[in-house]
């Protein structure tokens, strides 16, 4: 496992939105008890279902000790949130979409500042099965097990963790590195995690076109990463110019094309495939 242990001591952001009340709902019913509060500003001294809810982080840590964040406030005040994490906190996981890419690199730049770890914008979160989920994907399709993955892509991500339980196998974490052309996390931090993780045997890394996130995680793999890497790489058929889904999904000119990245995953070693169907295979023959 990685980032989230029994350690983790978690509050929501925006606990009493429609996003974050549902999501945070799913979230306990996995069993996730690393959250322990939320804030709303104007609704502290409410509840929310077992949790106590308050008007700022600084409140909460006059109670509770906490250390991490999952962000759902909508992307005109994400910044300020995140900010305000940031400056208090260790961990904090930003599920907002549509947030201005220089708020993104704001965001970015303070939390290193801080020493404090990001994942995301636009993250479907982050999960590992036994301890709990910080972020919206579907839990039953995750199981305990060796395989770490790491995705630009959410609903890929699901895809791929799925086919990896069903096919007798589970999942030691799984992180969404968001699909922001800025974001605070990248594959080669993540790959760094995993190869430093005694739980995880197997990496999966699943990219898509657009930026050189994945020409920059291959040249990574090939100088410090020893366990075996699995990729897959989406929109092999994209036209140029056209964003497909994500924001950083575009290709220009010769920079971010699918072919360019498969190829440099394969000089690095990588088996890369050309279906997600294929992964859960490969990861038995290894």
């Amino acid at each position: 496992m990685i980032i989230l242990d029994e350690s983790t001591r978690c509050v929501v952001q925006g606990v009493t939105g429609k996003q974050g009340s549902f999501h945070t709902e799913q979230m306990l019913k996995y069993g996730t008890d690393i959250i322990l509060a939320g804030t709303s500003p104007g609704k502290g001294g409410q509840k929310f279902g077992e949790l106590d809810v308050y008007n700022s982080i600084e409140e909460v840590k006059e109670e509770i000790d906490i250390n991490a964040s999952i962000i759902f406030v909508p992307a005109p005040f994400a910044k300020d949130a995140a900010f305000e994490a940031i400056s208090q906190l260790d961990l904090a996981v930003i599920i907002t979409e549509h947030i201005p890419v220089h708020d993104s690199m704001e965001i970015v730049e303070y939390a290193k500042q801080n020493n404090t770890t990001i994942i995301g914008p636009n993250t479907p979160g982050i999960i590992t099965p036994g301890i709990g989920k910080l972020g919206i994907m579907p839990t039953h399709i995750f199981n305990e097990g060796n395989i770490g993955i790491v995705s630009r892509s959410g609903t890929l991500t699901y895809e791929v963790a799925s086919q990896i339980t069903n096919a007798g196998m589970g999942q030691s974490t799984c992180l969404g590195i968001g699909g922001d052309p800025v974001v605070g996390m990248d594959f080669s931090d993540v790959l760094q995690m995993f190869e430093d993780d005694k739980d995880t045997d197997v990496m999966v890394m699943i990219g898509e076109i657009g930026g050189n996130a994945e020409e920059k995680a291959a040249e990574f793999i090939a100088q410090n990463i020893q366990k075996p890497v699995i990729a897959y790489i989406a929109g092999v058929t994209a036209p140029e110019g056209k964003r497909m889904g994500h924001a950083g999904a575009i290709i220009e000119g010769e920079s971010g094309t699918a072919a360019s990245k498969i190829k440099a995953l394969k000089n690095a070693g990588v088996h890369v495939v050309t279906r997600p169907s294929e992964i859960a295979e490969i990861v038995k023959q290894l």
